[in-house]
């Protein structure tokens, strides 16, 4: 009878855990899809940065290095959530073209468009659903700074196109807990996002 108790339990405790992968089985194939996107756009906007200052492009230049290493967070908390659930992430071979800035910026407002309005939003609900809360925290705090990085690239092409460029920001600061991205001389106290005091965020510019 013993024996028989203690196989039903092992039965059921197996099966809970078999519930549980299948429960988040779909926001690590989320996670581990966000985090490639991620990585490849940082490698992306590195280059981004590289092409601008061939151009004499200094202030875009400045702010896509600045957004790269935001980039770079967001890859990091969401490969730091993946580990946590049990999961490995795989290589990342960033795939992407490097063209004048003006191209590059049109690229990188159409993959933040798609990033904030369509990709996290679907993440995030399906985070909630199954109850994945680091998963859904960092897929949050990747969205709301893709919303504002999203505001500055419209605003850095708007100034190449209008020939104004040295009219935008020079520096710029992001915040090494969840990337929020700041374009102005002097940020806020603390992170909006994630609370991180600003004497830690990191510098772009001078």
């Amino acid at each position: 009878m013993k024996n028989l108790i203690f196989s039903l339990l092992a039965l059921t405790i197996v099966g809970w855990g078999q519930a549980s992968s299948g429960q988040t089985s779909k926001t690590v194939e989320n996670l581990k899809a966000a985090f490639n996107g991620e990585s490849t756009a940082s490698a992306k906007y590195a280059a981004f940065a590289e092409q601008a200052k061939k151009e004499g492009l200094m202030q875009i230049a400045v702010m896509f290095e600045a957004t790269s290493k935001a980039e770079a967070i967001h890859a990091a908390n969401h490969k730091t959530v993946i580990e946590k659930m049990g999961q490995k992430t795989d290589p990342v071979k960033p795939d992407y073209k490097i063209k004048l800035t003006s191209e590059n910026l049109a690229d990188a407002i159409s993959g933040e468009n798609y990033e904030m309005s369509t990709m996290y939003p679907g993440f995030i609900a399906t985070a909630k659903a199954e109850k994945a809360d680091g998963a859904s925290k960092s897929f949050r705090w990747a969205m709301e700074t893709e919303k504002k990085h999203l505001v500055m690239y419209q605003n850095a092409l708007n100034a190449l196109n209008g020939k104004k460029v040295t009219t935008l920001p020079n520096i710029y600061w992001v915040c090494p807990k969840c990337g929020n991205t700041f374009d102005v001389a002097k940020p806020e106290a603390t992170c909006s996002f994630c609370s991180t005091n600003s004497s830690k965020f990191i510098k772009f510019g001078k």
